[in-house]
């Protein structure tokens, strides 16, 4: 390095409002300096961006769609190679010609060059698969977000300490500042208000309304269950084109569903989720998992690892929610169930929940992770924030 104190290139097509909070913790480090380049705005204009604060050193770096999901950003190269910076950290994402073009030309310039993304999601095969391959082979260091899909680098010939786990993380810090406010109040308050009824159990989903989510599935379990005398009410926070075909559905089954809409209001969110016993996610679950969790209630998803995203490893059943065989609406009642059969969350899940966010999956742990790849450290997957050894600031 040219430096005792490293620079860093964090290039992403543009930070969404769920980054925030780890970007602002990346911009304090004592340790390396952060600068930030990407757009203002996602180049699709379907996820909202971060409002980042003036100590957030941002470089604008434009993105533009070719045919998707193909997107071209002149900035993620001439960025990468600027003499500047020391270490290229690059959001991850195959389709990105100019992440291909970038990171190998920072490499050229010897530069060490970490890739921040999913990595693979399962085995790659075939065509596909080689192209992941080739494509991941690109960075001297992978930023990943689960041990699955380290373990599937490893045997592609990753050596595991060039694979670091950081986990994901929304802003937890103000979730906790929310949760504190609100907890004293409970559930009733909300209940009451969109149900008229605080007694009867509440499962909710936070998604976008799409097929792929399979929301229909979840309608169709509830049914289930109302039919066998467990009366449960559903939330769905979230929009999308799959609305009226759903809201049909609710009304076709007999079920009482409150359709919330999108909405980005923490302080709403939490109350709705602080009303539930469950959140269900029948498709796929990604940082879901992680907004039900800090506020200590637990989660339901299915089982397939191939077909789930990272944050699906906080799901730990029994503990921290329950899995289900993968479009079986029976399994997903019967996954269901435990958590309905009471008015609240047993405290001892609530402890759970909470405990694995403060732990592992937080925006803190997430910079010390980044903070130690960037420093040439080993990777240490279950290094504690709070006790770690080697004294990272």
């Amino acid at each position: 390095m040219s430096r005792g104190r490293p620079k860093v290139a964090v290039i992403y097509h543009f930070f969404p409002h769920y980054r925030r909070a780890v970007v602002e913790a990346l911009a304090r480090s004592s340790s390396a300096d952060f600068i930030f380049i990407g757009d203002d705005h996602e180049y699709l204009y379907s996820i909202e961006p971060a409002k980042l604060s003036d100590g957030v050193h941002f470089r604008l770096a434009p993105t533009h769609l070719l045919i998707r999901p193909f997107m071209w950003q002149w900035g993620a190269i001439t960025q990468a190679i600027r003499s500047e910076f020391d270490i290229v950290i690059m959001h991850a994402v195959p389709y990105w010609p100019c992440t291909w073009i970038g990171g190998l030309a920072a490499r050229l310039m010897g530069k060490r060059v970490l890739f921040w993304g999913h990595g693979h999601l399962r085995r790659p095969t075939g065509l596909k698969g080689f192209l992941r391959r080739l494509f991941y082979a690109i960075p001297t260091e992978h930023l990943v977000y689960s041990h699955l899909a380290k373990s599937y680098l490893i045997e592609t010939g990753w050596i595991p300490e060039r694979v670091h786990v950081i986990y994901n993380s929304l802003d937890v810090d103000e979730q906790i500042r929310i949760r504190d406010r609100l907890e004293s109040v409970g559930s009733t308050l909300t209940r009451r208000e969109i149900f008229g009824d605080s007694s009867v159990p509440v499962v909710i989903c936070t998604t976008r309304l799409i097929p792929m989510r399979r929301i229909d599935l979840l309608f169709m379990a509830v049914a289930r269950l109302n039919a066998s005398d467990i009366k449960v009410n559903v939330i769905l926070v979230g929009d999308g084109p799959e609305r009226e075909r759903l809201e049909k559905i609710a009304r076709d089954l007999g079920l009482c569903v409150h359709f919330e809409g999108a909405c980005y209001d923490e302080e709403r969110i939490a109350k709705l989720i602080l009303a539930s016993n469950v959140t269900v996610s029948p498709g796929k679950v990604g940082l879901t998992v992680m907004h039900s969790l800090v506020y200590g209630v637990p989660v339901v998803t299915h089982e397939d690892p191939d077909d789930q995203a990272p944050e699906f490893e906080a799901v730990i059943p029994g503990k921290t929610g329950s899995v289900f065989q993968s479009g079986d609406v029976e399994s997903l009642s019967d996954a269901i169930r435990p958590w309905v059969q009471a008015q609240t969350v047993p405290p001892d899940v609530q402890r759970a929940c909470r405990e694995l966010i403060k732990r592992f999956w937080n925006p803190t742990y997430q910079r010390r992770a980044i903070e130690r790849a960037v420093l040439g450290y080993p990777a240490n997957d279950l290094f504690d924030a709070e006790e770690d050894r080697v004294h990272v600031k």
